[in-house]
């Protein structure tokens, strides 16, 4: 007989549409894919704030669940003590309720380490890896008792299924929670539910031109000077720019970029627009390898466009995109490689990424819907606290 049991499952984050942010839009996607195909009865746990970022706007879906923060201003340290307290609200608010299996997010950054103190058989869906990440921007030494205290408790009772970003962020998580657990892969970027736009943006213009593009988060994980380097080397002749930045390292770029040939600055591209752009930049610190996984390098491939990725060939961001990739190797001087990179490619060039991109994006897809239904699976098993 066929399995005819709705999942009943409660997922927990910082963000969920109508605000933006791709950890949202990931939770909105799959809570529609499976409210969609199997009627599941979706419950979203979020703050309910207004925060920046990028992504679509989308109208929220399931039964939502807001939490009101304690904090909205723009202090640094308030910020952290509100966020920090934001997760834990965001757990006990989801243990009370009782709802099926529990998807634990990992934003606001600790409430991995709040669901392993308060909740029971839970699963976790890991983007951005805390407090690792607090120790990778170096916000505290990683000799810190505190951190070290945190980073312990955070690993201590390992979650009964683990969502990673990619093969290689999933054996860096099941290593710290020393234990084997049973793993899916769901790449962030990879939207079911992304359709693009038709229409021809103002910005692209008819120029046999090769379009770069940096649309997204410039952010502690990120490398400005490889941003910078890449405006250096630019051909105005041949290569268009599109920078649609934010993020703490943002305004520098945009005021060195400002007034120069072949760059075009904009508040953002929507996500539908992605794919008028040819080779999206992306970059990660070596520090951040499996901490972050950027998901605009998802997304860009997604669009069916190439990729110029500036980071370490462990990164997941590599080893699932490489084939309509090119890499600048974080660790090596970065001038030089964007000098030859720029001063080589050629337009069929661009055109081979392209190709190989929708070969890619149509694998993602399969591993995205693959996952999603092991995500039904896991919330049609009765699994309350």
């Amino acid at each position: 007989m066929p399995d005819i049991e709705s999942p009943v499952i409660t997922i927990i984050n910082r963000h969920y549409p109508p605000n933006p942010g791709i950890t949202g839009e990931s939770a909105w996607d799959m809570a529609k894919y499976l409210i969609e195909k199997y009627e599941a009865e979706i419950h979203i746990v979020y703050i309910d704030r207004t925060y920046d970022g990028g992504g679509q706007v989308r109208q929220p879906i399931g039964i939502l669940h807001p939490v009101k923060t304690i904090y909205e201003g723009k202090n640094g340290l308030l910020k952290l003590i509100s966020g920090t307290l934001d997760g834990l609200f965001l757990v006990l608010k989801a243990r009370k309720m009782k709802r099926g299996r529990i998807v634990v997010m990992t934003s606001p950054p600790l409430l991995p380490f709040w669901a392993s103190l308060f909740l029971k058989n839970w699963v976790l869906w890991s983007m951005d890896l805390f407090p690792e990440g607090f120790a990778a921007a170096g916000t505290v030494s990683p000799s810190n008792f505190l951190y070290r205290f945190i980073l312990k408790k955070t690993y201590q009772v390992a979650p009964q299924h683990l969502i990673a970003l990619g093969p290689n962020q999933a054996a860096f998580v099941r290593d710290s929670y020393k234990q084997a657990i049973p793993t899916t892969i769901l790449p962030c970027g990879v939207l079911v539910h992304q359709q693009n736009d038709p229409a021809i943006p103002d910005w692209k213009k008819d120029d046999s031109k090769i379009y770069f593009g940096y649309c997204g988060n410039l952010g502690q994980a990120h490398s400005d000077e490889f941003l910078l380097k890449f405006i250096d080397n630019l051909d105005s002749q041949k290569h268009q720019l599109i920078l649609a930045v934010y993020g703490e390292k943002a305004d520098k770029v945009l005021t060195y970029a400002q007034g120069r040939a072949g760059i075009t600055i904009l508040k953002s591209v929507p996500r539908s627009q992605l794919h008028f752009i040819d080779v999206h930049l992306v970059s990660l610190l070596p520090q951040w390898t499996h901490i972050a996984v950027p998901s605009k390098a998802v997304s860009s491939i997604c669009a069916g466009a190439g990729m110029l990725f500036c980071g370490s060939k462990d990164a997941d961001t590599w080893a699932l995109l490489n084939n309509a990739s090119w890499l600048i190797e974080e660790n090596n001087e970065i001038n030089a490689q964007i000098k030859s990179f720029l001063a080589l490619l050629t337009i069929d060039e661009v055109q081979l990424k392209r190709n190989n991109a929708q070969a890619l994006f149509s694998k993602l897809q399969t591993m995205v819907v693959d996952a999603y239904d092991e995500v039904k699976r896991l919330g049609c098993v009765s699994a309350i606290d």
